[in-house]
């Protein structure tokens, strides 16, 4: 555990940091939710907005699975960390085709699932033949 705050960098006296904390700010800092889009937004659309901030990686908006249209939200993924703090700082609060949308850090996602099965009724009890 020692040898691992030392690859790190971190002190002695500084709590180590879990892995899932580690792989958000590597992996997933860079990347920002956008809130209140519109339903006309294309992915096309929200690219050309944040153009200007920084280069841009991924734009992607969710839709539904039904009526595969869009649910109002999306993210957008940057080169740097410096590029998406420029994009916060320049775009929360704007208007993108009609609507004030609203940008932050996207947050991750941590699965409620352990990967176990979940029990239905009691277990069977077997039957012994004589």
């Amino acid at each position: 555990m020692a040898a691992l705050r030392r690859m790190i960098g971190f002190g002695a006296n500084r709590p180590l940091t879990p892995p899932s904390l580690l792989t958000f700010r590597r992996g997933i800092a860079f990347k920002l939710f956008v809130g209140g889009l519109s339903v006309y937004t294309t992915e096309k659309g929200l690219t050309d907005a944040f153009s200007g901030c920084g280069q841009i990686i991924e734009a992607k908006i969710i839709t539904d699975k039904v009526s595969e249209r869009s649910k109002g939200f999306g993210f957008i993924t940057f080169a740097s960390r410096d590029e998406a703090a420029d994009a916060i700082s320049q775009m929360n609060g704007k208007a993108l085709n009609g609507r004030v949308i609203f940008v932050d850090y996207a947050k991750p996602t941590f699965s409620k699932s352990s990967g176990m099965p979940i029990a239905r009724g009691p277990p069977e009890v077997p039957t012994v033949e004589s």
